[in-house]
């Protein structure tokens, strides 16, 4: 029993953490239909934001706690100047800003390099999270509980921000008309360049709540951002719920078939169920009503 309660928590933490690297997917892959391949670089920046922030402040926890802030912003300010920089010009044009992007996350990486070096850094965890808890006989890490509790946040700040504020509504209606939205007087270009701010923005978060589970390169972002796509795809392309349902299944079923085997194993047989899931329903768990006559 204590071993099912194990992998529960192990599951639902994975599944926190995708969550966290697919939220802001959700936005400007799933609302918008842009694939930004470099989301994945927007997650190494907020690793590497923490990593500067806590040699600026000595103190771990308020550093951690800074750190989510400024990594917002600077993911936030990356994915604003890739929209205005190079998105704004393709958004007609999928393939092209795959390539595109591809390319951008490749210049990321080499930054990166050139300035902290290929050596990974370590992030130090405040005091307050070492340890674990013991909760039905399963001792579960602190850190992972933190990362869990910042995934539901995260989710509920984003539902609130589109569901009951202007710029949510605006954003909505975007998605669902561009033409009609703009007829009304919603600026599409400032809504497009806050999408992207807020969606980049949370993939800087995920990147801060990485550094308290592993160390820091500058490929890191690489090796979640396959398994984010998986999730807003499963999920359904712009519903947040369904990124919720799909991020904690594949964590839950990824912990528990790697514990009967291997994670190679559990890895192969977790993406023949996405597979065989998307032949069944390749729309995904939900679809995004729309008044679009294309």
């Amino acid at each position: 029993m204590d071993v099912l309660i194990g992998q529960l928590f192990t599951g639902l933490s994975l599944g926190s953490i995708l969550l966290l690297a697919a939220l802001g997917l959700s936005l400007t892959f799933g609302q918008m239909g842009v694939i930004n391949m470099a989301h994945g670089e927007f997650i190494m920046a907020g690793c590497y934001t923490t990593y500067v922030v806590q040699k600026v402040i000595s103190s771990a926890g308020v550093s951690l706690l800074v750190s989510l802030v400024v990594g917002f912003l600077v993911g936030g300010a990356l994915g604003a100047a890739l929209e205005m920089g190079l998105i704004r010009w393709m958004y007609d044009r999928p393939l092209d800003t795959l390539l595109v992007t591809f390319g951008v996350g490749l210049v990321l990486q080499q930054f990166a390099r050139d300035i902290f070096g290929a050596p990974a850094k370590n992030v130090l965890a405040p005091e307050w999270l070492s340890g674990g808890v013991t909760i039905l006989g399963a001792v579960v890490p602190k850190t992972r509980i933190f990362i869990l509790v910042l995934a539901v946040l995260a989710v509920t700040a984003l539902a609130v921000v589109l569901k009951a504020t202007p710029l949510g509504r605006r954003i909505r209606a975007v998605v669902q008309n561009r033409g009609l939205a703009e007829t009304s007087g919603v600026s599409s270009r400032f809504t497009d360049i806050s999408t992207f701010f807020i969606g980049s923005g949370l993939a800087g978060v995920a990147g801060v709540a990485l550094t308290l589970i592993g160390s820091t390169s500058p490929t890191i972002g690489q090796s979640y951002l396959i398994d984010a796509f998986l999730v807003v795809v499963i999920g359904g392309l712009g519903q947040i719920k369904g990124t919720v349902i799909a991020a904690f299944a594949l964590g839950l079923l990824n912990s528990y078939i790697e514990y009967e085997t291997t994670a190679s194993i559990a890895k192969v047989v977790v993406f023949v169920v996405i597979v065989i899931f998307l032949q069944v329903r390749p729309q995904g768990l939900f679809t995004v009503r729309t008044r679009s006559l294309a």
